[in-house]
């Protein structure tokens, strides 16, 4: 046990950003992944990572010249996962994996656990939107103008979609989720570039599309969308971002699962299926332990002890907390997921994460393994076709946050933890440790992987 004295409360309490982003999970097995295919993915999540952490820490006069803002969660999020999508190791945006049929159809959602009407919403079905990422943020934003009362809208989208000159689509109301030309064409009166069709093709994803195909017509014990020796892509790309407000913005883009039927929609624009934020109040007059701030666990005893206290306990740097009665708390939480998205739809994956969380409670980190970790609701869902169909196989990466504030509301504690969990042969991310290092892995959790 170690012992450290507490600084002094600052006048003003900072909240550390934080980030992690995926680039899929499933059957990604380290025997037959080649050193050469391993470091191609390290380079590309690092980064990525990297130059989104360079973006989230930007100063407010370098990012926004007129309001003098840090980047909200929202924009770190979208940024990252733009990186992604514009990458074709990966299965989103440029790297989309093809229907059956050889086509390309997008999907992508954000959620932020406070400061937006919406909260959360979904697109689907777009086969034409160079980023669906930025049309999900834009359609978030614009949620404000969107629930306003009649005659409050002071509407700033312009433009039109050829070919859908039927469809009346003035803004996307008080919608969650728009699916194809409808989606598309709200892009376009965004400002939002679409694209040939063509642009999303690559040889690779091709390749994967037809060998799968042809294995299936040939009687293989396969399926066209999962392969035992194979890793057909059937994940998404995601990240999760806190901000310096305290925010939590989850933000995931995909191309859906290798073959899936033309017009299939996975967990990915699904508000809760694969991906969710929320932020809730926490009674302190209720809470069991409160821990001394000049008492620190190390070593194997931290983590052992962390299992047993009913709120989170995360390492961060201590802080002297008020008393109880004049001290508030909140807790907030942000996951995105990714693999067999029918097995994320079918138990209601990642909202579930939270819900434990939240009602039983208990940290984010046992909430996610009761989900995502071996033996996992999700790995309880294939029931006996485990291992052999693709069904519950991902992983989730997320975020929690756990602010203290005073009488006036000043945020005077602030504890924050990376996440992460799955059940497959692997989940490519990469994340931003407690020391602001940038750190990849594809087949271990918390730390770099071990070569």
């Amino acid at each position: 046990m170690e012992y450290r004295t507490p600084p002094v409360s600052e006048a003003k309490l900072r909240i550390q950003p934080r980030l992690i982003i995926h680039g899929g999970a499933g059957n990604i097995q380290r025997s037959n992944f080649p050193p050469e295919k391993y470091a191609a993915y390290r380079d590309a999540l690092l980064s990525i990572v990297t130059k989104t952490q360079t973006f989230m820490n930007s100063s407010p006069s370098s990012y926004n010249e007129k309001i003098k803002k840090h980047p909200s969660a929202l924009d770190i999020a979208t940024h990252a996962v733009v990186l992604l999508e514009d990458n074709p190791l990966f299965n989103s945006g440029h790297g989309a994996v093809f229907t059956r049929d050889g086509v390309n159809e997008l999907e992508a959602s954000v959620m932020v656990s406070r400061g937006l009407k919406k909260r959360g919403v979904g697109v689907m079905g777009l086969r034409r939107v160079r980023n669906p990422i930025l049309l999900a943020k834009r359609m978030l934003e614009r949620g404000e103008e969107d629930l306003a009362p009649a005659g409050d809208d002071d509407d700033d989208v312009t433009g039109h979609v050829k070919g859908n000159d039927d469809l009346d689509v003035p803004s996307a109301q008080g919608h969650t989720q728009l699916h194809g030309p409808t989606a598309e064409k709200l892009a376009t009166r965004y400002g939002l570039p679409l694209v040939d069709p063509s642009y999303f093709f690559t040889q690779q994803r091709w390749d994967e599309h037809i060998r799968a195909l042809e294995r299936e017509k040939s009687g293989i014990p396969s399926s066209a969308t999962w392969h035992a020796d194979e890793y057909l892509p059937q994940g998404t790309c995601g990240a999760v971002a806190l901000d310096a407000e305290g925010v939590i913005c989850a933000a995931t883009s995909t191309g859906g699962m290798t073959n899936k039927l033309t017009g299939r929609i996975g967990d990915t624009p699904v508000v809760g299926a694969g991906f969710w934020a929320e932020e809730w109040d926490e009674d302190v007059e209720e809470e069991v332990f409160r821990a001394d701030p000049g008492i620190s666990f190390a070593g194997p005893l931290k983590g052992l002890l962390a299992d047993c206290f009913p709120t989170p306990w995360m390492h961060s740097p201590s802080f002297e907390p008020l008393q109880a009665a004049a001290t508030s708390r909140s807790r907030s939480v942000g996951f995105s997921g990714t693999g067999n998205g029918d097995s994320f739809l079918r138990v209601n994956a990642v909202r579930t994460v939270a819900a434990i969380a939240r009602y039983r409670p208990c940290p984010g980190s046992l909430a996610l393994a009761k989900v995502a970790g071996p033996g996992g609701q999700l790995q309880q869902s294939a029931g006996d076709r485990w291992g052999r169909t693709g069904e519950g196989e991902g992983g989730i990466i997320g975020l929690e946050c756990v602010l203290e504030r005073d009488q006036d509301g000043r945020v005077v504690g602030a504890r924050s933890e990376v996440l992460m969990e799955y059940n497959c042969g692997g989940m490519y991310r990469a994340w931003i440790d407690d020391e602001g290092k940038p750190v990849m892995s594809i087949w271990s959790n918390g730390s770099a992987d071990e070569l």
